[in-house]
């Protein structure tokens, strides 16, 4: 790579659903340095969507180090990187570590991290939600002038690329054609039960669903396959996905999906910049001023979701999509 070739730095270490809402102001990122080469810091979880992503040059899995060791070497990989710039979208206290760990002399720096050269200091950003704040930070850091900052007003990620990263499946000769289906995230952080809606609602909203012309296919990770096993109880010819899908493969389920339907976690996340029409069950755990997906989606609220019936889901799944 020639020496001149600008080199920025973007960190975004995790969680899923924060992931999918933070590509926004990676796209604007790349928009704003064109020509850069664009490493992304992050964690191995996120190493392949990183790769495919059409915003990064490069892939930096060494976001959080534990040794000692692991922390020289990352505080030696980035000075020897020189960065003309940093774009910090984890904002936490990791990344004020990384911060301080590269004093004396830390590259241009956008985020909170303590004596950073472009720090967003609006004292409204805790109390905005992830793609407003973001717009406003890269307002701040001086890329994004126009950037959409009222509440509501920041278009979801878009997520088109990996449809073009991913080989398209070819048709079946003589198959017949598939039914419409919902994506179904019935799972979420083990430490966060007190996000999920019971699965047995789930199973009495695929029957429904079922019944009504959906097939139902159920996403999520190795640990939530006795979820998808209680749904198929329900509707034995629902398709149980869980720990068979990458991050990329839930966004391409949900771009053609008709409906997903599910916790507040990062699949559903996926599934709905996939552009999936949505319905996200939030319980008082989580807020949804700060961190739903936007695009087609409905929100469902109840502080306890054991007290969330099964009809109104049912109603939101009919106003989003035809049913028979």
């Amino acid at each position: 790579m020639a020496r001149n070739v600008e080199r920025i730095l973007v960190i975004k270490l995790s969680a899923l659903g924060d992931f999918v809402l933070a590509l926004a102001a990676m796209k604007q990122i790349r928009k704003a340095h064109p020509k850069a080469h664009i490493t992304l810091l992050t964690t191995p979880p996120f190493e392949a969507l990183g790769k495919i992503c059409p915003y990064f040059n490069a892939v930096d899995t060494g976001g959080r180090p534990e040794t000692f060791a692991q922390w020289m070497a990352l505080r030696s990989r980035i000075k020897a990187a020189g960065y003309a710039r940093v774009y910090d979208l984890q904002t936490s206290a990791q990344s004020n570590r990384i911060f301080q760990l590269l004093r004396p002399g830390p590259p241009a720096w956008s985020g909170i991290a303590f004596g950073c050269s472009l720090p967003h200091k609006n004292p409204l950003r805790n109390g905005m939600h992830t793609l407003e704040r973001q717009a406003d930070q890269l307002k701040s850091a001086g890329i994004w002038p126009d950037a959409p900052t009222e509440p509501g007003s920041a278009p979801p990620p878009d997520l088109s690329w990996i449809a073009k990263a991913r080989p398209p499946e070819r048709p079946v000769p003589g198959a017949n054609k598939p039914r419409p289906y919902a994506i179904f995230v019935p799972g979420g952080s083990a430490h966060r039960m007190d996000k999920r809606w019971p699965v047995e609602k789930y199973s009495e909203l695929a029957r429904i669903l079922y019944g009504r012309g959906l097939d139902i296919v159920v996403v999520g990770g190795p640990a939530e396959t006795e979820l998808a096993h209680a749904i198929q109880r329900s509707v034995p010819r629902a398709r149980d996905l869980t720990g068979r899908t990458d991050f990329a493969s839930v966004a391409l389920l949900g771009q053609k999906a008709a409906l997903a339907v599910g916790n507040d976690t990062g699949p559903l996340h996926l599934a709905a910049a996939g552009g999936a029409p949505t319905i996200v069950l939030f319980s008082k755990a989580s807020d949804p001023a700060l961190s739903a997906p936007r695009g087609r989606v409905a929100i469902l609220r109840a502080d306890n979701l054991a007290d969330l019936p099964v009809a109104q889901v049912a109603q939101a799944a009919g106003s989003l999509v035809p049913l028979t």
